[in-house]
């Protein structure tokens, strides 16, 4: 298969600060935040957006991993328990392709009540088969439904990301 990269190292870097920007924005009067992050790649976005956050603003972050099974997400569990009644959560993943991890990541935030609940992800596919519109987006591609995007990351850096 061959992999047609849509974004590289530092074309990553600027998406991520400009979402930064937007999130420090649209919550300027947010004294903290949530930073929920899906397991693997969207953990790690989330974690690269935590940093920028908190040095543009005076938004307080608190990282959450969220893990679920991509493939059959009828469970879903965060790192530690935590209550997120009148707390603003962000959902990050890396990719949309068809917005169930998306959706299926939301539902135990559901058990809460949360302030508000935002959605953001590095890279979003265009036409999804799950109601999931993003709050924030990277970048978003035009794909046909046999085209899946992927985003490579090593270690807490995310280097790329590709269609296939």
């Amino acid at each position: 298969m061959e992999k047609k990269y849509i974004l590289d190292k530092e074309t990553t870097a600027r998406k991520i600060k400009r979402l930064a920007y937007e999130i420090a924005e649209r919550n300027y009067d947010e004294q903290q935040m949530f930073f929920a992050g899906v397991r693997q790649s969207g953990l790690t976005v989330a974690k690269i957006l935590a940093r920028e956050v908190v040095e543009i603003s005076n938004i307080h972050v608190e990282l959450v991993e969220v893990t679920l099974d991509k493939k059959y997400p009828v469970e879903v569990f965060f790192d530690r328990e935590i209550g997120f009644n009148n707390q603003t959560i962000l959902l990050i993943d890396d990719v949309a392709n068809s917005g169930k991890t998306m959706l299926y990541a939301l539902k135990p935030f559901l058990n809460f009540q949360p302030k508000k609940i935002q959605t953001l992800v590095l890279v979003e596919r265009t036409h999804k088969i799950f109601p999931i519109q993003p709050d924030y987006v990277g970048l978003s591609v035009a794909t046909t439904l046999e085209e899946h995007i992927y985003v490579e990351q090593q270690g807490d850096e995310i280097t790329g990301a590709y269609l296939v």
